[in-house]
């Protein structure tokens, strides 16, 4: 496409609105359902308080883009119309308009950006009667921290108009530069800058030799969402995997009817082939947007909060982080097996809340280089997002370095370390009143709770985390309530904020264990115990109405 002007070009209108009271960002920005944001000026006014907050517009530099969701093309021609109105002057959109959250991220931080607006419900369903979601991250290409989120949300209870601009729809799918009044739009390549990242960051020659031997088989599952376009350039054609190693990989509006979120239950065609009759050596798939990751070994399953402890563990293989890193950090349900992994390399380790955006401090004071999250996320001060491909490739790379299958990685890990046994179960729509009665009823307890004995086992400290942030000293509270146990054991009940409909409970339970004659457990009974000292102490049967969790991870 070459320079055009597009037509029908007329100047800046203010359009009467009415605020709506429920666009408070959760972890990690606005989620509702595609017919609530449908609904006339509810997009419309999200957007404009964003630019209200991070006003003046003028002469700015915005990126745009998302997951390929129902709805996101859509979405992206009013973001663009009000940009223009608010006074941006340069509008980079992915292509078709896909952009991963991680290379949103990096194409921010590349071109020096005040920031980018990203379209994603992340690893929520998607269609017409699913998901919808966005998000603003800043300038340092990190989701909004908590201060600017609530000045957006601050400004959504008082909006009464917002700016746009007649004009003709943008054409999404052909690279090239448009022209709208004083504001330049480019389509780019969603993907070049992202895997040019990749490629400077990790030995890209041991993985091609690990991948042209012919004896070691990988899958990659995009689940039909927006990494299949990044998997397939990276794995297929600048590493070699044989052609249909990465599966799934055209993003869909429905993501093809299944529930991106890369995990044992919903990835099961991946999962079928690591372990069924003649199994993969690898394989790995990433959700919605693209930052979560499920990686996989032959027959064996690598935990999150084991990864982020391997990774760390062994990163000095790595190029990019040959020469060291600075420290590590973790989100507060996750394991404390990093922990054990940053105090034998003498380096900090943060425990922070739940979300993204508490990393980002941390990351541009230098304080740590890798992050993670029990729910699938690890990434690094590469950009300011998890990233899901990046941790893919970072176990490509231990394991062409080290010659070793993943399961002989993570158990000579366990060996050396101990192992921290760790699950998730989630109650999904739970009903809200419920939900919220439950964990009132747990904080009542606090103080009490400590010296009591439940299913064997002596609770030693109980509390209700709250984080100070050592970089700019914000205090969060109420992010979840802890049990510490006399077995090593620890248990988090936390209330999601990713939902959309009802509430999801969260019951987190991990235990340290350094035998190595109980090393190989199956992890729900390894942690049996705490399982039965959750559902007394919390009675989470009589509040969810539920026998069992509807997803344990």
């Amino acid at each position: 496409m070459t320079t055009e002007q597009v037509k029908q070009v007329q100047q800046s209108k203010q359009i009467k609105t009415q605020a709506f009271t429920d666009q408070k960002p959760g972890t990690s920005g606005l989620r509702k359902k595609v017919t609530q944001f449908q609904q006339t000026g509810y997009l419309e006014n999200f957007v404009q308080a964003v630019f209200n907050t991070i006003a003046p517009c003028a002469g700015k530099k915005l990126v745009l883009g998302g997951d390929g969701r129902f709805y996101n093309r859509e979405a992206i021609q009013v973001i663009i119309r009000m940009a223009v109105a608010n006074g941006f002057t340069h509008i980079l959109v992915g292509q078709g308009g896909i952009l991963s959250t991680p290379a949103a991220s990096c194409v921010i931080r590349k071109n020096q950006a005040c920031g980018g607006i990203i379209l994603s419900a992340s690893h929520n369903p998607g269609g017409p009667d699913e998901d919808f979601g966005i998000k603003f991250n800043g300038e340092n290409g990190g989701p909004a921290p908590e201060k600017l989120t609530e000045a957006i949300f601050q400004q959504t209870l008082s909006m009464e108009q917002y700016l746009s601009i007649d004009a003709n729809d943008v054409e999404l799918d052909q690279l090239g530069t448009v022209q709208i009044a004083e504001c330049k739009i480019d389509i780019i390549d969603p993907v070049n800058d992202y895997a040019n990242l990749m490629e400077s960051m990790f030995d890209f020659t041991a993985m091609k030799h690990l991948l042209a031997q012919g004896d070691f088989r990988l899958c990659f599952d995009a689940m039909h969402a927006v990494n299949g376009p990044y998997a397939k350039e990276i794995l297929e054609k600048r590493l070699g995997a044989p052609a249909g190693s990465v599966i799934n990989g055209v993003p869909l509006t429905d993501f093809g009817g299944g529930h991106p979120d890369p995990n044992l239950v919903h990835a099961h065609e991946l999962v079928a082939l690591l372990y069924g009759d003649d199994p993969f050596d690898f394989g790995a798939a990433s959700d919605g947007d693209g930052d979560r990751n499920m990686v996989l070994g032959k027959q064996f399953y690598i935990n999150p909060c084991d990864s982020l402890a391997i990774l760390t563990a062994n990163a000095d293989l790595i190029p990019a982080y040959a020469e060291g890193i600075a420290g590590v950090a973790r989100s507060m349900p996750t394991s404390r097996a990093v922990d054990r992994v940053a105090k034998a390399m003498n380096i900090p380790c943060y425990e922070t809340p739940t979300g993204w955006k508490f990393f980002g401090n941390l990351l541009d004071a230098g304080k740590i280089t890798l992050c993670g999250e029990e729910s699938f996320g690890t990434g690094s001060d590469h950009i300011r997002e998890k990233d899901g491909l990046w941790a893919v490739l970072f176990w490509l790379n231990l394991i062409a370095v080290k010659k070793q299958p993943v399961s002989e990685i993570v158990k000579n890990h366990w060996l050396q370390y101990g192992r921290d046994y760790f699950t998730r179960h989630d109650y999904e729509a739970v009903d809200s009143d419920n939900a919220h009665e439950m964990i009132s009823q747990l904080k009542a307890k606090i103080a009490d709770l400590p010296g009591q004995v439940f299913a064997g086992v002596k609770i030693t400290s109980a509390d209700d985390f709250q984080y100070i942030d050592p970089v700019d000293k914000s205090k969060t509270t109420e992010q979840g309530v802890r049990l510490y146990l006399d077995n090593g054991g620890r248990i988090v009940f936390r209330l999601s904020g990713t939902g959309t409909q009802g509430a999801t409970l969260r019951v987190y339970l991990d235990c340290y264990q350094q035998d190595p004659a109980l090393l190989a457990q199956e992890t729900q009974q390894a942690l049996s115990e705490l399982i039965q000292v959750a559902e007394t102490v919390a009675g989470i049967k009589q509040f969810t109405g539920r026998e069992k969790p509807d997803v344990i991870t």
